[in-house]
């Protein structure tokens, strides 16, 4: 899926080179999106998909193993009819929130690299690491309470130096300077949030 979604990409601003631009605004958007929305629980229950498939499928209320369709008798006809799982549900919602993470990590990596072997073997390793350190990053979050803004303002500097690099004729931002940059804002947060968080006790779970 996801090389699919960079193939599309770079065929497109291989094309339309212009492209870039859009990318660039859309990851400006999404970082002041990110700084201005305060995060809140989510309700999975009012969630557009899993409302448009519990109104399009019939979908049981209890898990069944490791299966994702089952067969059991309708409540209301008493004919045996196939029935998805919450085990299938869960499987869509995880696929299209990967989707949607694609949507914001590809336009980020075109606007550094157009080379789509950079930017797909980037990817790879990106997916890979972050699911290898998933328990561990997932026992530390509540010490990294200022990464999102940091990650927001991120976000914000990759999409608008574009737009600086053509404002002050250059043919491509300084790779040492981008680099530096981006591990300033990364290590402030960090740093920050270990020293904001240093006396609070991990929540229990």
């Amino acid at each position: 899926m996801r090389a699919v979604m960079i193939g599309v990409g770079a065929t497109l601003v291989a094309e339309f080179s212009w492209l870039l631009y859009v990318f660039a605004a859309f990851l400006i958007a999404t970082g002041i999106k990110m700084l201005v929305v305060k995060d809140a629980e989510p309700d999975v229950s009012k969630n557009p998909l899993i409302r448009f498939m519990r109104s399009r499928f019939n979908v049981t209320d209890s898990h069944h193993g490791e299966r994702f369709f089952v067969k059991q008798a309708h409540p209301q006809t008493g004919k045996m009819v196939w029935f998805i799982t919450p085990l299938f549900m869960a499987l869509v919602l995880i696929e299209v929130a990967d989707v949607i993470f694609a949507v914001d990590s590809v336009p980020a990596i075109f606007a550094i690299t157009t080379d789509p072997f950079i930017v797909y073997t980037s990817n790879i390793f990106a997916i890979l690491g972050l699911r290898a350190l998933y328990f561990a990053l997932a026992a530390m979050i509540h010490r990294f309470k200022y990464l999102k803004p940091a990650l927001a303002i991120v976000l914000v500097f990759i999409g608008s130096k574009i737009f600086v690099a053509d404002m002050l004729g250059l043919e491509k931002f300084p790779a040492a300077l981008s680099l530096g940059i981006t591990f300033a804002i990364i290590a402030s947060g960090v740093a920050w949030s270990l020293l904001k968080t240093r006396a609070k006790p991990q929540p229990s779970s």
